[in-house]
């Protein structure tokens, strides 16, 4: 693939996850429940995975795997503990 085109589409898939990252936050900010947060933090983690996986590609550098390993692993144990212990929104 022609450098030119590589740099177009990390370009564009950079943008497009920077915009995603942002309408995650938006619903992190306004969700009406705690699900809705949960949701939004899953979004989240996915759009920094994303993130680093495009870094990856961009500069060829291998270093970043392991970081993005760990995003992933506290992304899942962060949600399994939320649906592990959550209680309903009226309850005390």
């Amino acid at each position: 693939m022609d450098n030119a085109i590589y740099n177009t589409v990390l370009a564009f898939a950079a943008i497009l996850l920077v915009a995603g990252f942002f309408v995650t936050t938006w619903r992190l900010i306004i969700g009406p429940n705690s699900l809705d947060r949960v949701i939004a933090m899953d979004g989240i983690v996915a759009s920094i995975q994303c993130a680093l996986a495009t870094y990856i590609c961009w500069t060829l550098d291998t270093t970043v795997v392991s970081a993005m390993f760990v995003v992933a692993m506290l992304g899942f144990i962060g949600s399994l503990s939320v649906a592990r212990f959550r209680k309903r929104d009226g309850a005390l």
